[in-house]
Parts: structure tokens; sequence; C-alpha cells
């Protein structure tokens, strides 16, 4: 759902001719088109940011270990809390001061219920925060890359344009990697699985009926920056000291 479709199609069909036939009654005819434009540019800039003020919403995403719940006990009970492997969201009110209140949900991260609770809320989502474990990365480089593209490639986050944030969770552990190597070695192993990804795509859509979306800029090799549908930042972090700054940062910002 993009953001110019938040109300219902059916008000739409009714409100453009109703506006339409009100101008032709009163606009001069040699003013009705200029009038017309005028009028349904005021409301499609009203719909979108409705849309955008209606999406408050931030997804907490990650695999299981990664500190998602940690970070949203500290964000919301100001404390850590005990956690475990979750089939279930943790959801939470974060006030943001001057900005109003934000919706933070910690979508699990178990590979059989994540896709489903994702899509429940990605389309409230403002900003998507992509937690991952800095230490163990190259154990889990593969998986945590899949389910990162499988978000940057979803057709409402391309259209809705959350801001996204890759929280390099964990840097309180002496092997932890920084934020740039991380993004180099993701952007190294997503060019792969792009690579893949797209040859397969290509293959279904050989009969016409399907058409590939293609992560990132053609002929060049992947980087976050070439994502021209999402700002992708990168950020360090570690929940266990309590070491948050960088994350709330963000939070002011996208609120």
């Amino acid at each position: 759902m993009s953001a110019t479709s938040q109300g219902p199609p059916a008000l739409y069909g009714v409100t453009f001719p109703a506006m339409y036939a009100m101008l032709a009654e009163w606009a001069p005819p040699w003013e009705r088109s200029k009038m017309a434009a005028f009028v349904f540019t005021v409301i499609f800039i009203f719909v979108w940011r409705k849309g955008r003020v209606s999406r408050r919403g931030i997804c907490l995403v990650g695999l299981c270990e990664s500190g998602k719940t940690l970070i949203f006990s500290q964000l919301i009970y100001k404390k850590a809390v005990e956690s475990f492997t979750s089939m279930k969201e943790n959801v939470g009110v974060l006030n943001i001061a001057n900005k109003g209140a934000l919706k933070l949900i910690d979508i699990p991260g178990h590979e059989r219920v994540r896709q489903r609770f994702f899509d429940s809320y990605k389309n409230t989502a403002r900003g998507i925060v992509f937690v991952l474990d800095s230490f163990s990365l190259n154990k889990d480089i593969r998986d945590v890359a899949e389910y990162l593209y499988t978000i940057l490639s979803d057709p409402v986050v391309s259209s809705n344009r959350p801001q996204v944030l890759i929280l390099c969770n964990k840097q309180d552990h002496p092997l932890a990697k920084g934020p740039q190597v991380i993004q180099s070695v993701l952007e190294k192993e997503m060019n792969v699985l792009r690579n893949t990804q797209t040859n397969q795509l290509e293959a279904v859509a050989e009969g016409g009926n399907r058409k590939s979306f293609y992560l990132g800029q053609e002929g060049k090799n992947f980087e976050f920056a070439d994502i021209r549908s999402l700002r992708v930042e990168f950020a360090a972090s570690s929940a266990q000291t309590e070491d948050l700054e960088n994350l709330q940062k963000w939070l002011q910002s996208v609120a």
C-alpha cells in the first residue's frame, strides 16, 4: 500500500467526479483545467501527508539472538528484561521528545514466523531497524543477507520508503566487527545473493508472467547507496552495556 492509497478507493471514486462537477458549475471554462489541476494536487499532497503521519511504527527485525528484545526492553521499560526466543511480537509505545509517540514492534526472529509478523506491520512502518550480531556475523552472514534482502526488496517497503537502520549490535565484544566492515561484508554477500535471485526471477519471467525486481543499480556491484527508493544507514550499539545512543539519535530524526 503506498502513501497515496491510505483512504478507501470508493471514496476517491466519489470525491473526484464530484469535485470536477463543482468546478464545472462555478469556474469559468477557460480556468477549469488550471483549477482542477490545482485542486487535485492539493488533495494528493493532503492524502500523502496523512499517510506519512499515520505511519508511526518502528519495526525491530533481525535473526534470533541478535539482541532485538533486549534493545526493545531498554527503550520501552528503561531496563534489561530477560529474553528468550519468542514466537510472537512485542509492542510498546516510545515517546520522543518534541516529536510525539512511536509504536515500537519487536518482530520475532524465528524464521518460521518472522515474515508473517513483518507483513502484519510493514504498512505502518515509519522506520525499520535491522539488528545484527556484530560478533557472529561471519557465521550468520548468509541468513542475515537473505533476510535483509527480503525486507529491502519488499514492494510495500519500496513504495512506502521507511527509513532503514542496520544496527550493528554487541559492539562490546572484543572481536566484534565495526559498522564500516559489516557494510562491506554485507554488500559483497548481497551482491552474490542478488545475482542468484535475479537469475531465478528472470527464469520465471521468461513467459511474461512475472517482472523481476532489481535491488540496487544494474551493471555494477551491489551497494546500499544505490537503492534509490530507500535510505539505508549503519550504526553501532551494545544493548548489553546499554549503549544505544546512536539508535536513540536515529529514532529522534525519524520521529
